[in-house]
């Protein structure tokens, strides 16, 4: 009996025990939920803050204090438009990314404004192509036309920052740095061994001699004609960049490559000053300091600085428009994709022909100016646009301003304007067609054990299986479609350029010409940069009221940040780390989505 006490005594301990031991946990859970729920509330509540912040940062004008420095960081990559990503913003990533609208609109404002004295342009790591290069250098000529300072100060210049540097009254290198000057070499990539290793046969179609976009899966080194094409228009685009600072400098063309075979890069700081590549060796104190002696500030105050993110938000001193007129400037970058196939970098066919179908329409808009910087990409993409640009062109002026590149496909959607500028660097022409349709037989079925038996009812219904190399009789029917693309390109080029057929075809083959060549062979009309592209449209139309307006629309900021995806923050994070190689990168992991019939330049190609 007592034993039956004790065993119900301990069992009410235990009970007791467990009751207080549950409400401990149950204490302590809720405790930590509530805690949770208050840090996410918190969290919440910082994020919405900070959303607020930046879209109210981002719509608020700068206020401009006298005696300023418009500092321009030449370092990341330049894009012809810039668009913020929330995404980078919200993660305190800092992927730089310019805009060349931005930087150009910039340093015009800058040139306006009386409270900005002068540039000063800060050389780092700059990503940037040789038109884009020469657009912005051509602004900042403009720029000192005001009569205001142009200063240029780096620790290591890039021979593209050089060459921007090259119109400063002063260019100024760190003691302990470097300058660029070497020259420019033109660097292939070539796929064909890594192909063969991992058992894939690229089945190529084209037409023309100098259609070269195919080499890299057929070959390990350029061919006797795409060598021939890149030396020239490399030739072409290093005889600007040397006439250019030859100018500005004062130093003959030949003593510039004397200094390039020299190899600047590797030579003391001193011989930059003995050759006058440069005017002074200075460290960042003395630049500062030179700064402050040139807006008149004081040694003990801080020097008033913008920045190309400020002189955004600067409004422009220009007389606000009281006609209603509209003239269009429409930013036509990337590779060209068709329709649901389309890359979202690139330019989506379907979206684009909707869009210039509503400038056609709008009665307001007086004139359009085409901004093409793009290698070429769908040869269908390519045609539905060439469509609309010729409808619109019955309609209003339609002025072409190429960028970078208008090439392959780029040069199809242009090649109908009524007027085409380009710049003496831009990449053009490359008239020509191709398919590539891969073979993965090998891959399949010696590498991977993977086989594979087909029923049909009729003889060609699987036609572009990979699985199977192609018949003879396929690969007529190829290239006979690559053949009849290849002709309708040429016709569409020698409509637009009021040229016969024939005089085309001896200019096109694929071979790509810089703006400069390509204006003697009348494939432009007139080299200058998009604000040349703006006049020109002006006077068409016959207006001298207007505003300009961009196109397409960039996305609000709450759609934008909707629309981020990982994709996009990984692009952007890609693209800060390849930089140069981003490009070719891009192109071959989208390649799987490419149309099998393309209008392109050669795209695995890096110029230094």
């Amino acid at each position: 009996m007592q034993n039956i006490q004790k065993s119900l005594s301990l069992c009410k301990r235990n009970k007791t025990k467990y009751i207080t031991t549950m409400k401990d946990f149950l204490k302590y859970l809720l405790a930590t939920v509530i805690g949770l729920c208050i840090v996410g509330a918190i969290f919440t509540i910082i994020g919405i803050a900070s959303i607020a912040g930046m879209v109210a940062s981002s719509g608020t004008e700068t206020t401009v204090k006298d005696n300023s420095v418009f500092v321009i960081n030449l370092s990341g990559n330049v894009a012809e438009r810039s668009q913020s990503n929330p995404m980078n913003q919200l993660l305190g990533d800092k992927f730089t990314t310019y805009g060349l609208n931005d930087i150009l609109n910039s340093i015009h404002k800058a040139k306006e404004h009386e409270k900005i004295k002068g540039i000063c342009l800060n050389a780092e790591a700059f990503v940037c192509p040789s038109a884009s290069l020469q657009e912005i250098r051509n602004a900042l000529l403009d720029f000192k036309e005001s009569g205001k300072f142009v200063v240029a100060y780096g620790g290591n210049y890039s021979q593209s920052t050089y060459y921007l540097a090259s119109v400063a009254d002063k260019v100024a290198v760190n003691p302990q740095g470097s300058l660029a000057w070497h020259g420019l070499a033109a660097q292939s990539m070539f796929l064909k061994d890594l192909l063969d290793k991992v058992g894939v046969e690229m089945q190529i179609f084209r037409v023309g001699t100098y259609k070269s976009a195919v080499e890299p899966y057929t070959s390990t080194e350029m061919s006797p004609a795409n060598r021939e094409q890149t030396q020239a228009f490399v030739n072409s685009i290093w005889g600007q960049m040397v006439k250019n600072v030859s100018e500005s400098r004062g130093i003959p063309a030949d003593t510039l490559n004397a200094l390039a075979d020299r190899n600047m890069d590797f030579q003391p700081a001193e011989a930059y000053i003995q050759t006058g590549l440069a005017d002074t060796l200075l460290y960042k104190d003395g630049m500062l300091a030179y700064l402050k002696q040139l807006t008149g500030t004081d040694e003990d105050d801080n020097l008033n600085t913008l920045y190309v993110e400020d002189m955004v938000n600067v409004q422009r001193n220009i007389p606000k428009d009281k006609s209603g007129n509209i003239l269009a400037v429409y930013y036509a970058a990337g590779e060209i994709g068709d329709g649901a196939l389309a890359s979202d970098e690139g330019i989506n066919s379907e979206q684009m022909i909707n869009d210039l179908r509503r400038l056609r329409e709008d009665e307001n808009v007086k004139a359009v100016v085409l901004r093409v910087n793009s290698p070429g990409g769908s040869a269908y993409g390519s045609e539905q646009i060439w469509r609309e640009v010729t409808l619109l062109k019955e309609k209003k002026p339609v002025i072409v301003s190429m960028g970078d590149y208008a090439a392959s496909g780029g040069y199809y959607i242009s090649c109908a304007a009524d007027w085409i500028v380009a710049q003496p660097t831009t990449l053009t022409g490359s008239i020509g067609i191709f398919g590539v349709i891969p073979n993965a037989q090998k891959l399949l079925n010696d590498k991977l054990g993977i086989h594979f038996d087909v029923v049909k009812s009729n003889r060609l219904a699987d036609l572009g299986d990979i699985s199977r190399p192609f018949t003879e009789e396929e690969k007529n029917l190829v290239q006979g479609m690559v053949n009849k693309g290849y002709e309708l390109f040429t016709k569409r080029c020698a409509d637009g350029r009021k040229m016969p057929v024939e005089d085309i075809k001896k200019i096109a083959e694929g071979r790509v010409w810089t703006g400069e060549m390509a204006k003697d062979l009348k494939l432009v009309d007139e080299l200058g940069g998009i604000d040349r592209a703006i006049a020109i449209a002006a006077e068409r139309a016959e207006i001298t009221e207007y505003t300009v307006m961009d196109y397409p629309k960039q996305e609000e900021f709450f759609l934008s940040l909707l629309n981020s995806t990982t994709d996009h923050y990984l692009s952007a994070g890609l693209k800060e780390q390849l930089g140069e190689w981003y490009e070719p990168f891009r192109i071959v992991k989208n390649l799987k989505n490419a149309d099998h019939i393309q209008a392109r330049m050669p795209f695995i190609l890096t110029i230094n």
